[in-house]
């Protein structure tokens, strides 16, 4: 069941929102608790029911862990730290189990020349995000910065169905409070205006733009052959849009669905391509999984604790890591380890204290991250070959469709110019007539585009 699916938005949605209300309005707190927590599940199960038990022996076991982490629960044959480092170790070794066991045999099988059966397993879904948000929890637990005694209310922090199946990666100090918070247990109207009105945002960023995006893109790095300079570079532009689109629209919408429920989701996104360098941009893009790699991957590391060789060598693996839990792949390995060597060229460069000026620091930034971008979409080297040789082919400058270097111009003012969407959360929202029509343009727009475009399609990031 996606988000811009039908059955979420006129019968799933619906539903759970009023018999959630309808309970808590009937004082039954915990029945509501109760019946959110099934609801997500049902959410997660629409894909494949087989993934249900995955996610419920990772909840268990995560439960168990993070309460003998706590002081009360305290167990004396092991240390802490012991049974901090088996609970991570478990959590890795069943994301790698299902992620990274092909990955593994495919090298294995080239490198020694044997001929090893691959597993041919079916990634469970969502698994990378509920994952590392497990392992925070269980961090944040041995650092005394969190308790959870009540398996109803750890099971509603892991499955919640707004993030659960692409982020935002959530601590559990961020959403608990809130759910048990008296005054979020009604309705809020203001919320519930604000929370459509993001929601048709993420909609109309999703099914609007980034679907169409996605055709071109597709055309580029899987059908055509050969790309000429301009089909080139508007087929990687074509991804770097559509992907920016697609996972910032699926943030809208799940920022704006939890809004409905008075939960505040943690921002994600914060128009990553204005980033006037390649630290700025990480500050922006997919903003809580570069809070747990700095946290939970880079500060254990050393962080910047160290000397500076080791900084840099700590920002390197720290990406590498990033790349590959994106997916089992050498493309999103060197993507990560692109984006490594430009983090440490970037503080090289900020010791010589030389400032560019703005319009060639955001244009080298906004390149570089395209750039990197065609080796995070290219299925195999060839793919992203044939598009970087296209982007360096100056002998064919054969023109483009017209329609296609308008929606990319146009594309490039949007995100350059427009504000945030999450500038209506920060700043004071005042529900007016010109929204209910905006919020309802939106939505027609985006059915239209449903209708036209063959139905709804997954969101990028639920193949990560």
């Amino acid at each position: 069941m996606l988000f811009n699916s039908y059955e979420f938005i006129f019968a799933f949605l619906p539903i759970v929102f009023f018999v959630y209300f309808y309970l808590n309005s009937k004082r039954l707190v915990v029945g509501a608790k109760g019946f959110l927590v099934f609801a997500s599940l049902f959410f997660y199960s629409w894909w494949n029911v087989v993934y249900l038990p995955i996610i419920l022996s990772s909840m268990l076991f995560n439960y168990v862990i993070g309460n003998s982490l706590n002081k009360e629960y305290g167990n004396k044959s092991f240390s802490k730290k012991s049974i901090l480092i088996f609970g991570i170790v478990v959590n890795l070794s069943l994301l790698g189990y299902f992620k990274y066991a092909d990955f593994l045999i495919e090298n294995v099988n080239l490198i020694s020349g044997v001929n090893i059966e691959p597993l041919n397993l079916l990634l469970p879904l969502a698994i990378s995000f509920f994952t590392f948000q497990q392992i925070a929890y269980l961090v944040d637990s041995y650092r005394k910065e969190t308790k959870e005694y009540d398996f109803l209310n750890y099971a509603l922090f892991v499955t919640f169905f707004p993030q659960l199946i692409a982020g935002p990666i959530v601590h559990h100090k961020e959403m608990m409070p809130q759910f048990a918070s008296k005054w979020n247990l009604v309705k809020r109207y203001k919320n519930i205006a604000l929370g459509l009105f993001i929601f048709s945002i993420g909609l109309f960023k999703k099914v609007v733009i980034a679907d169409t995006f996605a055709i071109w893109a597709t055309n580029g790095f899987d059908i055509a052959p050969t790309l000429n300079f301009f089909e080139a570079w508007a087929t990687s532009l074509s991804y770097t849009f559509q992907l920016y689109f697609d996972f910032s629209g699926y943030t809208d919408m799940a920022i704006g669905i939890a809004l409905l429920f008075n939960i505040k989701l943690p921002i994600n996104f914060n128009s990553p391509y204005k980033a006037l360098d390649i630290q700025d941009f990480w500050r922006r893009w997919h903003i809580t999984l570069s809070r747990f790699l700095r946290d939970y991957v880079y500060i254990p590391l050393g962080g910047n604790r160290i000397s500076s060789f080791r900084t840099y060598v700590n920002l390197l693996a720290t990406f590498i890591i990033g790349g590959l839990w994106h997916g089992a792949g050498w493309t999103f390995i060197f993507w990560g380890f692109l984006h490594g060597m430009a983090l440490v060229i970037n503080r090289l460069w900020q010791t010589l204290n030389i400032k560019l000026p703005k319009i060639i620091a955001w244009f080298i930034t906004f390149n570089f991250v395209n750039i990197a971008w065609v080796f995070f979409r290219a299925r195999e080297w060839d793919d992203a070959i044939k598009v970087l040789s296209g982007m360096v082919n100056f002998s064919d400058f054969e023109l483009i469709n017209p329609i296609w270097l308008v929606t990319i111009i146009i594309s490039v003012f949007v995100v350059l110019f427009f504000n945030n969407s999450m500038n209506y959360i920060n700043n004071r929202f005042q529900f007016s007539k010109k929204i209910a029509i905006f919020t309802s343009f939106l939505f027609f727009c985006s059915f239209v585009a449903i209708r036209l475009l063959g139905g709804q399609s997954e969101f990028l990031y639920f193949n990560f």
